[in-house]
C-alpha cells in the first residue's frame, strides 16, 4: 500500500482528518479498515505516511484534527519523535501507537502531551473509532476547560483586585497577578497556603473572631486588615470573602483582595490632620478662655460666630444663644457720654480692612441691662483666598482701671487728708483765673493761710490729732468761702483760697475776716476742745504780681508778716514785705554758709543757787556773726533754721563745741559747772539722736555729769510713751534732763512724774510779772512747789529785778537765771567766773 490521502465519503456532519504515521502497511492497513467501518456520527478522513520527514512536511500543511503515531519510523526513533510532531501539531490529538514492549515510552509520550496510547496488538475496528471518538471529546472538553481558565485568568489577572481561591481545606488552589503584587509572592509560593498566614500579627485575632463569626452565621465576610510581607512590608487590604458551593456543600473559598495602602495612608493623613485641626481648635479654645480678654467674631454680614468664656461673661449672652444673632443685638455698646449707639467696631475692621480701636468712654450694657466700662479692638479675618470672611473683636472690662484712673488723676490734684486740691491743681486754677480775669479787666485774689502754733498741737498731741484737726481746719474754710472759690491745702499747716473773681482788693477784706471770726470758735477733737488762729497773707493779681508764681509768693510773704504781726490777724502784700522776705532768704543762704565757715560761736549765762548764791550751771546759747549783718540772736534765726532743715546740723554744733569747751575747762583745771544746751523738736526726733549724744561725750571725754539736755514740754508730749525709753536712755548715760520753758506746754502731770526728769525751767514770761500779776505770781508758786514734792530742781528764767529774785526766794525757788545776776558771756569771759572759785570760797550772786 503507497503512501496516500484516502478519502472516504461522510456519513455525517462531523468530519474528521486522521494523519497516521506507521511504517508497518499491514497495521496501517487495519486502521484504516477500522475507521473507515465507523458507523458513528462522526466520519473520519485518513491520511497515511509512513516516515517521519513526511509526516512533518505534512503537519507544516495544517488541517490535521488526529495524529495516530508510531515511535519506531525508519527516520526517527522514541519520545523524541513525539516532540518533534508535538511542536509541529501542538493543537492536535496524538494517539501513540505502542507495541507492547515499548509502553514506557508511550506513557512517557503520555506525560509530555500525547491525550494517550494504543497497544497495537489490541487494535481492531471495534474499538478504535470508539476509543478515538472518546479521546477526541475528551480533548475538547478539555480544551474547552483550559480555554476557560485562559479567559478567566486573563479577566482575573487583568483585575485590581487580588483573588485567592482555597479549597473546602482552605488551602489555595489559585491566586491572580494582582494577589502576587499584593502578597509579593509568585503563583507556585501561594498554593496550598491559608489566608490568614499574611494577617499582621497585630490584626490577627481581630481578623479571625470577626471571620469566625461571619462564618458561623453563613455571612459574607468583609475586614480591612495589614498585610505583612516576607520582607517586612506592610500593605493595607480590603478583604471580601465568599464561600463556594455544591448541593449545599462546601467545596471552597473565593476572597478579593483590593490594596488601600494609598487610602488608608490617605485616611490616616486626613485623621492626623483631622487630629490636629480638632487640638488646634481645642487648643485655640483652651487659650481664648483661658486669657482675660473677651472676644467676639463675626462672620462677613456681620452676625455673632464666636464667643469666649469672658465675651458670654460680660454680653451676658451664650456662645449657642449667641450665634447668627446680628452683632448690635450681643455687643450693645453706647457712649459713655452722650448715650448715643456706638459705632459697629466689626464693620468698620471690615471696611477699612485694618485693625481699629473702640470710641473712647465706650460702655458695654450687658443682656440683662448691667454696664461696664470697655476698651477693645476689632481686626479683619481672612480666608485662604485673602478675601474678607468676618471680624474679631477682642475686648477688656476697664470699669475698675478706669475708675483707679480717675482716682489715681483725683490724688494727683487733691491733698489725701483733706480731699482739698493740692498745690498742682490750685497753680492749674490760679493760671485759668488770671487768664479770665487779664481778658475780663478783673482781679483775683490769693490768701495765704497758716494756723497759728499748729506745731505744739501736733508735737504735744500727735500726729493723729493734728491730721483730725488739719480736716475740720479745712470743712471750717470750704464753708466761708463761695462754691466759685477754690480751698487748696498747700501743705502741713498751710492753705490757700483762691477768689477767682473780685471787683476791688478790698473785697477780700471780708473774707478775711470771716475767716478769722470762723475760728473763734473751739475745733472738737477727740472729747478736746482746740483752739487755733490763722496768719492770712493776701496778694492780688495784678496789683501784686503778673504770673501765678509772683502772686503765690507775695502771699507768702504777706502770711509771714502777718505772723510777724502777732499772729491771727491778716496782712496785704506791700512792697516793703519784700525785702523782709528777701532779708529770710539771705538768712537761710547764710546759715548754709556760717556751718561751712564757723560763724556760730556760744554764750554761757549763769545759773545762780537761790540759797546759797553759788553758780551751779549755765545755759549755752548759740550766736551768730555774720560777716555783713554782723551779731545775730538765736530768736532771729533759729525759726528759719528749722523750717529749712539746717537746725539738726547747727545742734550737733552746739553740742560738740559746749561740751568740748566744758572739758577743755576742767583739763585747765577750772571749776566747771553743768552746762545746760537746748534741744529742738527735730533734733530730739532725728534718726541717731541717742546714738550722737554718746559719741560726743566719748570724743570730748566730757564726764556725763557735767551736760544737761534742756527739753520743751511740746517735745516731750509727742508720742510720750516712746519719749520715756529715750530720756531713759539719756538718764543711763548719766546726762542731766530738764523741762524748758516750764508752763507754757500741754504737760500731763501723770507723764511728767513718769519722766526721768532733773529740772523744771519756769518761762520768763511768767517771772516777769510775778510781782505785778497775782495769776503769773499763783503759777510761779504752784510750780515751785510741784518741783518740790516731785523732788525736782525748779529755775526760774529771765530775773531781772530785786522784787523778783525776792518774789522767788520767799517760795524757796531753787536757782535762778537773767540779767539780774549776769548777760550770757563768751567762753572767754565766762572762764574767768570759773577761776574765782578756784582754790578758795565759792563768789556769792547774792
Amino acid at each position: 500500500m503507497e503512501d496516500a490521502a484516502v478519502a472516504y465519503p461522510a456519513a455525517s456532519n462531523v468530519q474528521t482528518t486522521v494523519l497516521l504515521v506507521e511504517d508497518d502497511p499491514v497495521a496501517a492497513g487495519v486502521i484504516v479498515d477500522a475507521l473507515a467501518g465507523s458507523l458513528g456520527r462522526r466520519a473520519y478522513v485518513v491520511e497515511w505516511v509512513r516516515c517521519r520527514a513526511v509526516a512533518l512536511a505534512r503537519l507544516k500543511q495544517g488541517g490535521i484534527d488526529v495524529i495516530l503515531l508510531v515511535l519506531t519510523l525508519p527516520d526517527g526513533q522514541g519520545i523524541e519523535v513525539f516532540d518533534q510532531v508535538l511542536r509541529a501539531a501542538p493543537q492536535a490529538l496524538i494517539l501513540i501507537l505502542s507495541s507492547a514492549s515499548d509502553e514506557a515510552t508511550a506513557r512517557l509520550a503520555v506525560q509530555r502531551g500525547a491525550q494517550d496510547y494504543l497497544v497495537k496488538g489490541h487494535v481492531n475496528a471495534h474499538w478504535l473509532p470508539r476509543a478515538l471518538q472518546y479521546l477526541i471529546e475528551r480533548k475538547a472538553t478539555q480544551d474547552a476547560l483550559e480555554s476557560s481558565e485562559a479567559r478567566f485568568r486573563a479577566m482575573s489577572d487583568a483585575s485590581p483586585l487580588g483573588i485567592f481561591v482555597s479549597d473546602a481545606e482552605g488551602e489555595c488552589i489559585y491566586t491572580n497577578a494582582a494577589y502576587h503584587k499584593i502578597s509579593g509572592l509568585r503563583f507556585e509560593q501561594t498554593l496550598g497556603t491559608n489566608w490568614s498566614t499574611a494577617i499582621h500579627p497585630e490584626d490577627r485575632e481581630r481578623v479571625l473572631a470577626d471571620w469566625r463569626t461571619a462564618a458561623r452565621g453563613q455571612a459574607l465576610f468583609q475586614t480591612e486588615f495589614r498585610f505583612l510581607q516576607k520582607d517586612e512590608s506592610i500593605v493595607w487590604t480590603r478583604v471580601n470573602s465568599a464561600t463556594m458551593r455544591s448541593k449545599e456543600k462546601l467545596i471552597g473559598l473565593v476572597q478579593t483582595v483590593e490594596d488601600i495602602t494609598e487610602r488608608k495612608a490617605t485616611e490616616f493623613a486626613l485623621r492626623a490632620a483631622e487630629e490636629l485641626l480638632f487640638n488646634e481648635q481645642e487648643r485655640a479654645q483652651v487659650t481664648l478662655n483661658s486669657i482675660g480678654d473677651a472676644v467676639l467674631s463675626t462672620d462677613i454680614e456681620g452676625k455673632v460666630a464666636y464667643l469666649n468664656l469672658v465675651a458670654e461673661a460680660m454680653t451676658g449672652w451664650s456662645n449657642a444663644a449667641a450665634l447668627g444673632r446680628p452683632l448690635a443685638e450681643v455687643f450693645n455698646i453706647v457712649d459713655g457720654v452722650t448715650r448715643e449707639i456706638g459705632a459697629n467696631p466689626a464693620q468698620r475692621a471690615i471696611k477699612e480692612d485694618r485693625t481699629v480701636g473702640l470710641a473712647a468712654d465706650s460702655v458695654l450694657i450687658r443682656r440683662d441691662g448691667f454696664e461696664s466700662a470697655i476698651e477693645d479692638s476689632a481686626a479683619p479675618i481672612h480666608n485662604r483666598d485673602g478675601q474678607d470672611a468676618g471680624a474679631v473683636i477682642v475686648f477688656h472690662d476697664v470699669s475698675k482701671s478706669r475708675a483707679m484712673a480717675l482716682k489715681m488723676s483725683h490724688l494727683a490734684q487733691h491733698d489725701f487728708l483733706t480731699d482739698l486740691p493740692n498745690r498742682v491743681l490750685l497753680t492749674e486754677r490760679l493760671t485759668q483765673a488770671i487768664r479770665l480775669a487779664q481778658r475780663h479787666r478783673k482781679q483775683v485774689a490769693l490768701l495765704f493761710l497758716d494756723l497759728d502754733h499748729f506745731k505744739h498741737i501736733n508735737d504735744s498731741l500727735g500726729h493723729a490729732i493734728g491730721d483730725v484737726l488739719l480736716q475740720s481746719v479745712a470743712e471750717r474754710l470750704t464753708k466761708c468761702v463761695r462754691a466759685s472759690d477754690t480751698v487748696c491745702r498747700q501743705g502741713g499747716d498751710e492753705f490757700v483760697i483762691l477768689l477767682a473773681e473780685i471787683g476791688q482788693p478790698q473785697d477780700t477784706t471780708h473774707i478775711a475776716e470771716k475767716l478769722i471770726a470762723a475760728f473763734t470758735q473751739p475745733h472738737l477733737i477727740d472729747g478736746q476742745e482746740l483752739h487755733v488762729t490763722l496768719s492770712i497773707g493776701i496778694s492780688v493779681y495784678p496789683d501784686d504780681g503778673k504770673d501765678v508764681d509772683t502772686v503765690m509768693q507775695n502771699a507768702d510773704t504777706a502770711m509771714y508778716h502777718a505772723k510777724e504781726s502777732g499772729r491771727n490777724n491778716y496782712q496785704f502784700f506791700t512792697a516793703e514785705m519784700n525785702a523782709r522776705a528777701v532779708r529770710r532768704q539771705i538768712v537761710e543762704s547764710g546759715l548754709r554758709r556760717a556751718l561751712k565757715t564757723g560763724e556760730f560761736f556760744l554764750h554761757y549765762q549763769p545759773q545762780i543757787d537761790l540759797v546759797s548764791g553759788v553758780m551751779t550751771g549755765a545755759e549755752v546759747l548759740v550766736r551768730w556773726q555774720d560777716p555783713k549783718l554782723g551779731l545775730i540772736a538765736s530768736e532771729q534765726f533759729v525759726p528759719i533754721a528749722e523750717e529749712c532743715g539746717l537746725i539738726v546740723p547747727i545742734g550737733q554744733w552746739v553740742l560738740r563745741e559746749a561740751c568740748w569747751q566744758t572739758q577743755a575747762w576742767l583739763v585747765a583745771g577750772l571749776a566747771a559747772v553743768t552746762v545746760a544746751v537746748n534741744i529742738s523738736a527735730v533734733e530730739f526726733r532725728h534718726k541717731g539722736f541717742l546714738e550722737g549724744v554718746a559719741r560726743v561725750l566719748k570724743e570730748t571725754g566730757l564726764p556725763p555729769r557735767y551736760l544737761e539736755l534742756e527739753l520743751t514740754e511740746s517735745v516731750l508730749m509727742y508720742d510720750a510713751e516712746s519719749q520715756v525709753s529715750v530720756l531713759e536712755a539719756l538718764k543711763t548715760m548719766g546726762v542731766a534732763l530738764a523741762i524748758d520753758d516750764f508752763g507754757t506746754g500741754y504737760s500731763s502731770l501723770s507723764y511728767l512724774k513718769r519722766f526721768p526728769i532733773d529740772t523744771l525751767k519756769i518761762d520768763q514770761s511768767f517771772v516777769r510779772d510775778i510781782a505785778t500779776d497775782a495769776n503769773a505770781a499763783t503759777i510761779v508758786s504752784a510750780v515751785v512747789g510741784m518741783g518740790r514734792n516731785l523732788k525736782q530742781c525748779v529755775i526760774a528764767e529771765g530775773v531781772e529785778t530785786p522784787a523778783q529774785l525776792a518774789f522767788l526766794r520767799a517760795q524757796q525757788c531753787d536757782r535762778g537765771q537773767g540779767f539780774l545776776f549776769s548777760h550770757p558771756l563768751i567762753a572767754e569771759d565766762f572762764a574767768l567766773l570759773l577761776v574765782d572759785g578756784k582754790g578758795g570760797p565759792p563768789r556769792s550772786w547774792l
